[in-house]
């Protein structure tokens, strides 16, 4: 140890400790990995969630997936709510139609027709439609149906299903002498003397009848037009078969009024292949009348009146409609 001039010791200089190699320090972690594992986890969990919702509501598949749209002519043409109307199936047609996902339409028939004019009505809808519309006949599919169905692309049916009836008819009740047995006296104040020709308080007269014949005879001919030129076949023999009844499923692919026999999963296959698609999901369109049914549920379990449900549930008809 040195000493200082004065004697005093000087401590030894410190000095810094002796590594074999130099420290080792971590290198900062890459983020952009981390980053992409997390967007990828969201976007599964995403897709999960979607899926589910679309799975509580009715859907069944995902927004971007290829889709048959089902509609549903349940009932009378032109008097049942929902696509049995006009204004119902105009609706469903139009969602379809904007929906991009929605590539093709099965309509899912099962109506023994109604209502000529809304027959008529909503055949130019399915005429005009541009996407693929198949049908799938359930046990009938008659008269109006049978008109509306024809404009389609394909038609199914059952062996059995009832399929045709290309007719039209009009009824008139003439009640008169049963008003006067009971003694009632019937007085109708008119602007002309064939406006109460359809009442049912007096008997029609020739010149009356002719002309309501003639007028039935009308819209049987635009029948007999419409489905000649949406089946592919001639008026004549079409005409052959509008004698107003009903044919099997077997025997209207001979006649040419159906195309084949199938189920309803037949029919969706078929409108995927008009749309140029190998694989789809099915999907139920609504006409929005669920409200209508709360409606007529709500007054036939009230003590509404019974004139006043009648109304409501079965409408107003007159005798002078015709229908198919």
């Amino acid at each position: 140890m040195s000493t200082t001039k004065g004697g005093a010791p000087v401590p030894p200089p410190i000095m810094p400790p002796i590594y074999s190699q130099p420290p080792v320090y971590p290198a900062p972690q890459k983020t952009g990995k981390g980053i992409i594992a997390l967007i990828v986890v969201l976007v599964v969990i995403l897709l999960i969630a979607m899926a589910t919702t679309f799975s509580s509501l009715g859907q069944g598949s995902l927004p971007w997936s290829k889709q048959i749209a089902v509609i549903s002519l349940d009932g009378t043409i032109g008097e049942d709510p929902g696509a049995n109307s006009p204004e119902g199936l105009l609706s469903q047609l139009n969602e379809a139609e904007q929906d991009d996902s929605i590539v093709a339409v099965v309509m899912r028939v099962d109506s023994g027709g109604g209502l000529s004019a809304a027959g008529e009505e909503m055949a130019t809808m399915v005429k005009n439609f541009s996407k693929p519309i198949v049908v799938s006949t359930g046990s009938s599919n008659a008269s109006a149906a049978y008109l509306i169905s024809s404009q389609t692309d394909w038609i199914y049916a059952s062996n059995s299903s009832s399929v045709g009836s290309i007719g039209s008819a009009m009824q008139s009740y003439d009640y008169s002498g049963l008003l006067d047995m009971l003694g009632i006296e019937v007085t109708n104040i008119t602007s002309s003397e064939g406006k109460d020709s359809s009442y049912g308080t007096r008997a029609m007269t020739d010149e009356e009848k002719a002309h309501y014949q003639e007028m039935v005879d009308e819209v049987n001919n635009y029948f007999i037009k419409a489905v000649a030129e949406g089946r592919g076949m001639s008026e004549e023999d079409v005409r052959a078969l509008a004698n107003g009844l009903v044919f099997t499923g077997a025997d209207g692919i001979n006649y040419g009024l159906i195309d084949e026999i199938g189920t309803f999963e037949d029919a969706c296959d078929k409108a995927a292949e008009l749309a140029g698609v190998s694989s789809y999901d099915v999907i139920y369109l609504d006409s929005g009348d669920d409200q209508i049914d709360e409606l007529l549920s709500l007054l036939a379990s009230s003590n509404t009146s019974t004139e006043l449900k009648e109304l409501v549930t079965e409408g107003i008809t007159h005798n002078d409609s015709v229908s198919q």
